[in-house]
């Protein structure tokens, strides 16, 4: 009985705080698009920042940042994480100082008002088992590189299943090597924990951004992309609380 209702006293709070966040997160939405429209998505960065992380108040997951020092005062350079929610471009964005670009899953773009969002903001459609579109965009993505950009990838290409890091897709290797920019792993924690993709159901808790020391070109110039790619996601894991 006491875990039916502890089951039930969740699904109410979940429900509170998903109408918490769709609410904060249209209004919220109000505000940007007009906005952006007007001034560009680097301008208005430091309000969308602001309100990322009220987005993860607002649901009970207070954010906390971790090596901070490892990211970059000026020039271009990838950050490549895991990939845990729904949640994580808010943690992601909620957690950064500066404006960054990346690659989303192209049919995100089809969505309603979200898929205009996102390609005003500048993020680059990745299509799914379209190789030869699949790789344009990662030529976009260096072209945005090699102009000074930041980007950010998500190499597992979609929310992980288990709470573990999933399979690492070559792409994202492969813009690192050629891109030849800094590379800055970074890991969420919390995140599964807090909402996946198997439940609606919230848990909230503290989530943590940890951004690892940053990978200097120079280090891994000569490596194959499946090195990197190994040697990537040992860092990651290594850099995951509890994994």
């Amino acid at each position: 009985m006491k875990a039916m209702l502890s089951s039930s006293a969740n699904a109410i709070l979940s429900l509170l705080l998903w109408g918490l966040g769709l609410l904060h997160l249209g209004l919220g939405l109000l505000v940007v698009i007009p906005l952006m429209e007007v001034f560009g998505a680097r301008r208005i960065f430091p309000l969308a920042r602001l309100l990322c992380r009220c987005q993860l108040l607002m649901m009970a997951c207070p954010l906390v940042v971790e090596g901070k020092e490892n990211l970059p005062a000026e020039g271009p350079c990838l950050l490549m994480g895991n990939h845990e929610s729904l949640f994580d471009i808010f943690a992601i964005i909620g957690a950064l100082p500066f404006y960054v670009t990346a690659l989303e899953a192209a049919p995100h773009f089809d969505f309603p008002i979200w898929g205009h969002v996102i390609r005003r903001w500048g993020i680059i459609p990745l299509p799914e088992k379209q190789i030869r579109a699949a790789i344009r965009s990662l030529e976009k993505a260096r072209g945005h590189l090699e102009k000074g950009a930041r980007v950010v990838v998500l190499p597992e290409g979609h929310r992980t299943r288990t709470g573990n890091l999933g399979p690492l897709k070559k792409g994202a290797f492969r813009l690192a090597l050629e891109a030849s920019v800094p590379v800055i792993p970074f890991v969420l924690d919390g995140l599964y924990e807090f909402q996946n993709v198997h439940s609606f159901r919230l848990h909230p808790r503290v989530l943590r951004v940890r951004f690892c020391p940053p990978l200097a070109p120079e280090s891994f110039e000569d490596s194959s992309v499946e090195e990197l790619r190994e040697g990537f996601r040992l860092i990651l894991e290594d850099a995951i609380i509890g994994k």
